[in-house]
Order: structure tokens, then sequence, then C-alpha cells
């Protein structure tokens, strides 16, 4: 065969594996547009799971335990949804109260474990249910883009309410998130507690569509990454919310609210690393941030898992700030 007809074969050659490199190329892109699309409607529309009638039973139990009033309230948020909380307040408390907030797809009821803790210790306590979650209203679960708002909404009910010495907060998982990404809307706790948070929305997007692929983060930051931008690009587009602003990680490091963390070594939801990285970016910060990672507590599991060791750390933590001026 001649050069010519070599020269020529392989330009033929290399215009079909072209070819099928760029169909290949365009179908993947099409498979991560459609992907992030639908994780975007399932994350902001995430269902409501309503309260029942023994989450009522259950949170008056608790209430007259402690000898506590028990109370419906709600707020109107800055777009006009309509929040729902459970208030209890012991009948001789210490002055000062917790707002406690549900991970994804929870509500209230999530949280009456810690809030009959705290009521133990004399904390009056407010349990929201957050915005399209529960029984409140809210088109969008929008993971503290507008949370945060709710939430500095909440800090000043509490204030007009019971003009407590000190509000202090705990978060799970997305509850978690949306109080650190609360800091910047409310600066006036005088100390929180996020049990396994996400360093930012886009770094969780990371986690969980590589989850979904049976693969880690890495994943979701390399050949899933067309996905998370659809995903994004999507929410601003339709439902004009930037998910870009949640970063929890930043709102901590431009706090002065002391934080502890809490992150379980063993969870498989939100890796450890979530809350490794607010504490690495926030390292100079004063006051301290503080992360404590129980060797064998899962996703929010660290109660559960050491539950001695849990109450002291994080009715030290508030008592410790609450008793400063």
């Amino acid at each position: 065969m001649s050069p010519e007809k070599r020269k020529l074969g392989r330009m033929k050659r290399f215009r079909i594996y072209a070819a099928w490199l760029f169909t290949l190329v365009t179908l993947w892109l099409a498979v991560c547009v459609a992907t992030g699309i639908v994780a975007a409607e399932w994350m902001l529309h995430p269902g409501k799971r309503a309260l029942t009638n023994e989450d009522g039973v259950l949170a008056s139990a608790i209430a007259s335990r402690s000898n506590a009033a028990l109370e419906d309230v709600a707020i109107t948020a800055a777009d006009g949804a309509t929040l729902r909380a459970w208030s209890i307040r012991p009948v001789s408390g210490n002055g000062d109260a917790v707002i406690l907030l549900h991970g994804h797809t929870g509500n209230r009821a999530g949280m009456l474990g810690y809030a009959d803790l705290f009521l133990r210790h004399g904390y009056a306590v407010l349990l929201p249910d957050a915005r399209a979650h529960g029984v409140s209203g809210g088109d969008l679960a929008t993971y503290g883009v507008l949370e945060s708002g709710d939430i500095r909404r909440w800090f000043d009910w509490i204030q007009h309410a019971d003009s407590p010495h000190c509000i202090d907060g705990l978060g799970e998982s997305m509850g978690a998130a949306q109080l650190l990404e609360s800091l910047k809307a409310a600066p006036g706790f005088c100390a929180v507690v996020a049990e396994s948070s996400y360093a930012s929305f886009r770094e969780a997007s990371y986690d969980r569509l590589g989850e979904k692929f049976g693969r880690g983060a890495g994943l979701g930051r390399t050949l899933l990454r067309p996905a998370v931008m659809a995903g994004f690009e999507y929410a601003r587009w339709k439902y004009g919310v930037d998910l870009e602003q949640d970063s929890p990680q930043d709102a901590v490091a431009g706090s002065r609210v002391p934080v502890l963390l809490i992150h379980g070594k063993r969870d498989t939801n939100l890796p450890p690393s979530h809350s490794e990285m607010i504490l690495a970016r926030c390292a100079s910060r004063t006051p301290a941030v503080v992360l404590w990672e129980p060797a064998e507590a899962g996703h929010t599991g660290a109660a559960g898992a050491e539950p001695l060791e849990f109450e002291r750390r994080v009715v030290g933590w508030f008592a410790e700030h609450d008793a400063q001026p």
C-alpha cells in the first residue's frame, strides 16, 4: 500500500474515532444534565413527613415530665410562608433557650429526644418544622438560602416571647447546616452545636451523586461534575434559588458565635471530612471552633453511640458560653 493510501486510511480511522468520542461525550453530558435536573427537583421538593397523633402525645409526655408548658406556635417568613413549631417552656427554668433543628425529610418530632435532654437541664426549647417540611409552609427547601432568615425570625420570636438570658442552637444534618448558615443572619446566638453538617451544598452534592453510583465524592467532582453544575443552574433558572450561597464553612468563618461541631467517624451519609473542612477553614478564628468525632457514631448518631459523653459535651458547651457576658 502506498504511503498516500496509508495516510488516508489513518485519517479515516481518526475521523471515525473522533465521531464516536463526540457521540459518547454528547450522550454523557445529556445524561448528566438530566441527572442534575432530577436531583435538583428532588432536593428542592423533599416531601413532607406529617406529624402524627403519637408525636403529639410524646411531646406532651416529655413536657409533663419536666413540668413544662407545651404550645403550638407559628410565625410568618419573609416570603409569606407560615412556619410552625412546638415551644416547650419549663415552669422553673434556667433562663436560657435552645432552638432544635431537624434533618432532611424529617420534622420537629425527630428532635424530641434532644428536647427531653435540655428540659432536664432547665432550658426552654423550640422545635420548628423547617420550611417545606412537617406542617410548615413553603414550596421549596433551599438548605439555608431562605432558612437562615427563617431561623432569624424564630430567634426574634423567642427573644420577644421569653426574653431569655441566652439563646443557643442545635442542629442535626440539614438542620446543622442551616443553623451554621444562619449565623450570618442571627449573630446573637450564645453558642451552637452542629452535628453531621456539610461544608457547602456543592461539596455535599459531589458526595451524594457519587454515592448514588456506588462511589464517593471523587466521582462527583470529576465525571459527575457536569450533573452538579446542571442541577445548580436549573435551580437558579427555574426557581431563582442560588445554592452556591449555601456554604456553612464560610458562614462560620465570618461569625463570632462559638461552634461545637460533632461528626461521627462512621458517618457514610456525609463523611467527617465536611466538618473537618469547616474546622480547617476556621482554624484561626476566635472564639475557637471545636470538633468532636466519636469513633463509633454514624450519621447524627453521637447521642446514641455515646449518650453520657454527648450530654457532657453539649450541655457543657452551652453552659460554658451562656455564663459569659
